[in-house]
């Protein structure tokens, strides 16, 4: 049997990979040495997508895409493991939503709030807003403040305005978008993704020439409320730390944000011999999980450096082919989180 296709993004790339239609659910398979299937999109869907794994794993096989691993993973608030396959403790960034006021005193460090009460006298504030062309453009400014994002070449600046509309336009229907703003101008937009009980936080962008202000702590802020307003028990902003890499900027800003560390169970399910002995191996958890953290951190700052002296002087003369392309002849801007 020929497989389909699903298109997934890779730093902000598109690409394609085999996937599969499994119970209802899209498989997708990544990797070239080890090839590993999961339900895509798994994290920004509600509920659990695969019920009965034997089940689920056995109607896999027989779409022949030629994966060595399986894998998923409980779901918030499930932290327990709860079927009796091979699993690892992955983790999540959440703040469990009661009141703003308790995240507010209990949960906030005394820097983070009073960064928003600055951010407030200096003309901050946060709103939900609608997915528009408006907003696009606005989010197209973001994307082009700077070709440069935590030391790297940043993936989407320069991207023009049809292409930005797509990417942003997935899953509308369970979208919140809320907007950062100085008088009329967007200075930053989170977009959370509601998934019954639980939201996340898919992209959280912000203008660096407004770092000053601190735009990212004010929209988490508004999305804390919102979420309480909504009956939302957890706010999810990704992984608290990745593999072995324990110390980062985003972490810290995490943290400072009164996010949490939650950990649950992902199974791995092997479906080859190859599957097999990379899990004896450990070689499925990835360099981040194998690697020692301080050798991460080394060859985290080599990169860095590398960025730092060679692409990133190539890249900042280069012009964004955005402003052309968009409508009204806007062109803009975006920044990471790692504010603090």
């Amino acid at each position: 049997m020929e497989p389909n296709v699903a298109e997934i993004k890779v730093k902000g790339k598109a690409v394609k990979v085999p996937a599969a239609c499994v119970e209802g659910a899209t498989v997708v398979v990544t990797g070239r040495w080890l090839r590993t299937a999961a339900v895509q999109d798994e994290e920004w869907l509600e509920g659990k997508r695969v019920g009965d794994p034997e089940a689920f794993v056995r109607a896999f096989r027989q779409q022949n895409l030629g994966a060595d691993l399986f894998t998923f993973v409980e779901k918030l608030p499930e932290t327990k493991p709860r079927h009796p396959y091979p699993w690892v403790w992955d983790n999540a960034a959440a703040i469990p939503i009661t009141t703003f006021d308790e995240w507010w005193e209990k949960h906030l460090p005394q820097v983070t709030r009073k960064n928003i009460r600055r951010a407030a006298k200096r003309g901050v504030f946060a709103k939900i807003v609608e997915f528009s062309d408006d907003l696009v453009r606005g989010i197209i400014e973001i994307h082009n403040d700077t070709p440069t994002r935590q030391g790297e070449p940043f993936a989407h600046y320069g991207k023009d305005f049809d292409l930005v509309k797509s990417e942003y336009g997935t899953f509308l229907e369970t979208s919140e978008w809320i907007g950062a703003y100085v008088e009329e101008e967007l200075i930053g937009i989170i977009k959370l993704i509601k998934m019954g009980k639980v939201a996340g936080i898919m992209q959280i962008i912000t203008k660096t020439k407004h770092y000053d202000k601190r735009p990212t702590n004010v929209l988490i802020a508004k999305a804390v409320e919102v979420c309480q307003q909504q009956g939302i028990e957890f706010l999810v902003y990704g992984k608290f730390v990745y593999g072995n890499k324990t110390k980062s900027s985003l972490t810290e800003f995490k943290r400072r944000c009164g996010f949490q560390r939650i950990d649950f169970p992902r199974y791995y399910i092997p479906l080859s011999l190859k599957g097999r002995i990379a899990m004896k191996l450990k070689l499925h958890l990835g360099l981040l999980g194998i690697l020692p953290p301080g050798l991460i951190s080394l060859l985290y700052e080599m990169r860095a450096r590398y960025y730092r002296w060679v692409l990133i002087p190539l890249t900042t003369r280069q012009k964004p082919g955005a402003a052309s392309a968009m409508p009204n002849g806007s062109a803009g801007v975006e920044s990471e989180a790692g504010e603090s």
